[in-house]
């Protein structure tokens, strides 16, 4: 698999579907004996995609937050800031390792978003990758700067949602 092309993919929008997307890439890949890490930024939840992966040789996962959602802007802390540079860090040593064929940044437009880590960093992290290394950025949210430089870009859009009728998420189907 070595010095073939590979792409950065940008998922976003306001709909359902991004990590799962991200996952799903992972999971393909995985078939195709590629090594897959996951940075998980803004989610410290144990996730059902977790639980099922867990021991699977291909796929790597770390997540960089609390087992507490973020949720507001106003409860960002310094802890957090950290947890978000930490993750970018662990990241870029994936990323550089040459152990890993496709490196996914879950929720890093989130994590911009909520000044967690500034958009400049994770510009000077597509600028470090491999060309041989897929790339991908999921959450809302992503600025025009990452869509710019991304060579695919899907936005994930909300036409219709039960979570407008009170439902919450649901073990299996959101987390």
């Amino acid at each position: 698999m070595a010095n073939r092309k590979a792409y950065v993919h940008v998922y976003t929008g306001n709909g359902k579907g991004k990590t799962t997307a991200a996952f799903g890439l992972a999971l393909r890949a995985a078939g195709h004996g590629m090594r897959t890490y996951v940075g998980q930024f803004m989610k410290g939840q144990v996730y059902g995609e977790i639980k099922a992966l867990k021991g699977n040789p291909y796929i790597t996962i770390e997540q960089f937050a609390d087992e507490e959602c973020l949720l507001r802007k106003e409860e960002v802390n310094e802890k957090h800031i950290k947890q978000a540079h930490d993750g970018l860090q662990r990241s870029r040593e994936a990323m550089r390792s040459g152990r890993f064929q496709l490196v996914v940044l879950d929720e890093i437009n989130v994590a911009i978003w909520f000044s967690l880590v500034a958009e400049k960093e994770v510009l000077n992290f597509l600028d470090e990758r491999p060309e041989d290394l897929e790339l991908v950025l999921t959450g809302r949210y992503a600025p025009d700067s990452l869509i710019e430089r991304a060579h695919v870009v899907t936005e994930m859009r909300c036409v219709k949602h039960y979570y407008d009728q009170g439902v919450c998420a649901r073990d299996g189907i959101e987390r």
